[in-house]
């Protein structure tokens, strides 16, 4: 049995998608969410294909306990306390996989999982509610996930249900890649538009180059790999971001197709008055400037006006005034 434990969009979308190929899956999260599951969950993908499956659902996290496999999917500043409650419920040798954003998670679940086998995973896709019990992934990418014999199972569950997998052995340079590009999530949790709508208008693909580049420019300083998971290497980012929006709108679904409900993970979690994962992206840029002596001062500004937001501020930003708070120049 498989148990996708804290299960969301992206616990809901991979846990259906997994049940689809003939795995045993159990979701475990909030009553709302489990609660809207009770007639069937459905999943569609990027092309447009759906299913209607049928999942087992809880609310109990000892129902963690049977499972060969524990998918962890809150958001990263939950994972500590779910790391405490899984201590408490999975057996010694159980393997727990991290599907969640940032570059810490796998890290922490080990030092408090120190009994069980811990893999650091990565998600590259976006999820969207599309409805109550529907989840729809809305852009495209396979999963990674670290290469170790741990991990068999779960690659072939994987295979099973046709949801493309790698293994590989840099998942720290993955995890870093993913988050630069994730910056992008308060660009658009901030722009208020869908993500194509956002992507589309240059002045805020410029904020997002800005971010990126900044973000490079510390991760070469303090010598930290990056992967490629697109069509084209992780620092040449920035300079598509530059491109007219014509040219940029014919080569974005070739790199990264994108559903146009699309939005991001940072934008529900605004709509829905939930704390953002902003720390664990952005704010891990900031702290490794910290780290080196240096600043981050497009990113810190970025931190801001999503506190900012949190606390019930502007999230219909133009891209010329997101540019202008940020500092970002043409």
């Amino acid at each position: 049995m498989i148990a996708i434990f804290g299960a969301g969009a992206i616990g809901c979308w991979v846990g259906g998608k997994l049940a689809a190929g003939g795995a045993d899956v159990t979701l475990i999260g909030r009553a709302r969410v489990m609660n809207e599951l009770a007639h069937g969950l459905r999943i569609s993908e990027l092309a447009g294909a759906e299913h209607t499956v049928r999942v087992t659902t809880s609310v109990e996290p000892r129902d963690a306990a049977r499972a060969t496999m524990t998918l962890v999917t809150v958001k990263s500043a939950q994972t500590a306390e779910a790391a405490t409650v899984l201590d408490a419920v999975l057996p010694d040798g159980a393997i727990v996989i991290s599907l969640q954003n940032g570059v810490r998670n796998a890290s922490l679940l080990r030092a408090a999982l120190p009994r069980r086998r811990v893999l650091a995973a990565m998600v590259p896709f976006n999820v969207v509610r599309k409805a109550a019990g529907a989840y729809h992934r809305a852009s495209a990418g396979a999963l990674r996930i670290d290469d170790e014999p741990a991990a068999l199972p779960f690659v072939a569950a994987c295979n099973a249900a046709k949801l493309p997998i790698e293994t590989r052995d840099d998942m720290l340079a993955v995890q870093w890649s993913k988050l630069v590009m994730n910056l992008n999530n308060a660009i658009n949790a901030l722009s208020g538009l869908p993500l194509a709508a956002e992507l589309a208008q240059k002045p805020f693909r410029r904020c997002l180059a800005a971010a990126q580049a900044e973000a490079f420019a510390l991760l070469a300083a303090a010598e930290i790999p990056t992967a490629r998971l697109t069509p084209i290497p992780p620092r040449w980012q920035p300079r598509l971001l530059a491109m007219p929006d014509r040219l940029f709108q014919l080569l974005l679904p070739r790199i990264v197709p994108i559903d146009p409900s699309a939005r991001s993970s940072m934008w529900d979690d605004l709509e829905a008055k939930r704390p953002t994962e902003i720390d664990y992206l952005q704010g891990e840029v900031v702290e490794l400037a910290r780290r080196l002596g240096k600043t981050a001062p497009v990113n810190e500004a970025l931190v801001r006006l999503v506190r900012e937001a949190e606390a019930g501020g502007r999230r219909d930003y133009t891209g010329e005034e997101l540019a202008r708070a940020l500092g970002v120049t043409s």
